[in-house]
């Protein structure tokens, strides 16, 4: 991002990915203490992710794009918006900063700090939700952008409040993410066996979105012969 160097970027990036991270695992923890309805477990656990997001972008985006997420850097890469080296230090800095974060929210909770989930995760059903939860929010990121780019944070944050209840897997959309939860055994948690399923089927949605909305945003077709033949 122009006027901030390397170094700045990446640790918004790592900080973003922590606090997303330590939210997303705290609340599961707190939800799941205060109380056996796992539907409310996890009404509160989305509430407090979504409202977190939008906080995320909006303060660190200027500063490095707020990714927080190696599959949307993978997009912008491709989008040749990000050098390679950029990226992979991108995704470096996401996946330290999340576990960081995980460790945080246990270190909060009196847990030890890092604890791998023996929660399963897996299976066709969830892999697409993960391919179709990944292919929103890229959609929603690259539409926003284009059309509203002040939206975004909210745009992000509302996008993933309901992903996590109209998809089976509950939207991780995020492989960065979804290392650090296998980290933790607890309402939020991912066995690390079932990852590779969901990071593939993650970053296939990515690239899916990326293609569709490349064409769908790049204005074409009669409308748009006409509007430059309309011009002075």
């Amino acid at each position: 991002m122009p006027g901030f160097d390397l170094p700045r970027r990446l640790t918004a990036e790592a900080l973003g990915t922590a606090l997303l991270v330590a939210t997303v695992v705290g609340s599961g923890i707190m939800a799941e203490s205060l109380t056996r309805d796992v539907a409310l477990a996890l009404l509160g656990n989305t509430l407090a992710t979504g409202a977190m997001l939008v906080v995320l972008i909006t303060i660190l985006g200027p500063i490095s794009g707020a990714h927080f997420n190696p599959a949307v850097t993978l997009v912008f890469a491709l989008k040749r918006e990000l050098p390679p080296r950029e990226a992979l230090s991108y995704v470096l800095a996401q996946v330290a900063g999340g576990v960081a974060g995980t460790m945080v929210a246990h270190a909060m909770f009196a847990l030890p700090l890092l604890d791998a989930s023996l929660k399963i995760r897996t299976g066709g059903a969830q892999w697409l939700a993960e391919g179709v939860a990944a292919f929103g929010l890229v959609a929603a990121i690259l539409a926003g952008i284009r059309f509203e780019r002040g939206a975004v944070p909210w745009l992000v944050g509302l996008y993933i409040t309901a992903a996590y209840w109209f998809t089976s897997s509950t939207s991780f959309a995020n492989p960065a993410v979804a290392i650090a939860r296998s980290l933790t055994n607890s309402f939020s948690g991912i066995r690390p066996i079932d990852l590779p399923g969901f990071i593939a089927a993650e970053l296939c949605g990515s690239v899916a979105a990326l293609m569709l909305m490349s064409w769908l945003l790049r204005a074409g077709g009669v409308g748009a012969a006409m509007a430059r033949e309309a011009q002075p």
